[in-house]
């Protein structure tokens, strides 16, 4: 019976780790393509491992210095910006606010594709890798947290971690690959990104119990981010097959 619930909490953890990994994924897919084509595989697989290896890491950290990261270090009040920021909440809010930078700079790009295309390839291998190993250890931090409430058996918790990172390695291309094809949903991931960073923004703010002229920072509930994600990717279905009728109609006239 001891193994079964063993096998059940490692399964439970592997699905968190892939749940809480979309948004991380599809960073990684559009952060990856910054660097030379012929390397961008190989970018993604070494970006990962090397995030693996961080994530065991932190593991460890949180686990030795939990009450650090619970204690806020960062106090102030006034009548228009009140918080009591820890350390965890520093991380996310900060991890939110580059989302938000990199997905609205990469929209502008779209926007401007031809003075731009220079610029997009500049970014060398080291440079985008230790971009995803820092998101990701970004992106670590709900779900090592949330698979710590969920289990006390750290090893569980590092065989997940492992298993999600390899998945991760193998859906990457897949995810990169498909984007590539399909131009069009790149601008639905960059919206989605956008999405991601304004949540991880909001979960910060709440952590750190911060109030804008006395009104309290609430974090965007999972399933209202999940709902507004399932919608866009609706809105873009539907408006790709539109178009694609229409212009079907206008050759055929």
């Amino acid at each position: 019976m001891e193994i079964l619930s063993i096998l059940g909490t490692l399964i439970m953890l592997i699905l968190l780790q892939v749940v809480l990994g979309f948004d991380n994924l599809l960073y990684i897919a559009i952060e990856s393509k910054k660097a030379p084509l012929e390397k961008q595989s190989m970018v993604r697989k070494l970006g990962i491992g090397i995030a693996i290896f961080f994530r065991l890491l932190l593991l460890l950290f949180l686990i030795k210095l939990i009450e650090k990261f619970e204690n806020p270090f960062i106090i102030y009040e006034s009548d228009i910006l009140s918080l009591n920021m820890n350390l965890e909440s520093l991380i996310i809010i900060l991890g939110g606010i580059f989302i938000l930078y990199t997905s609205v700079k990469e929209i502008w790009h779209m926007l401007h594709f031809e003075e731009n295309i220079t610029e997009q390839k500049n970014k060398s291998v080291t440079q985008t890798i230790v971009m995803i190993v820092i998101m990701n250890l970004v992106f670590s931090f709900d779900s090592i947290l949330s698979a710590m409430a969920l289990t006390e058996n750290n090893y569980i918790i590092a065989i997940a971690i492992i298993i999600g990172g390899i998945l991760m390695i193998i859906a990457a291309n897949k995810v990169s690959a498909f984007l590539q094809k399909n131009r069009m949903y790149e601008v639905l991931g960059l919206f989605i990104l956008f999405l991601v960073g304004v949540m991880l923004i909001s979960d910060g703010g709440h952590m750190a119990e911060m109030k804008i002229f006395k009104q309290e920072i609430s974090a965007m509930n999972k399933s209202t981010f999940y709902f507004i994600l399932i919608i866009l990717v609706l809105i873009d279905i539907v408006q790709t097959k539109y178009q694609k009728n229409l212009l079907k109609r206008q050759n055929q006239s």
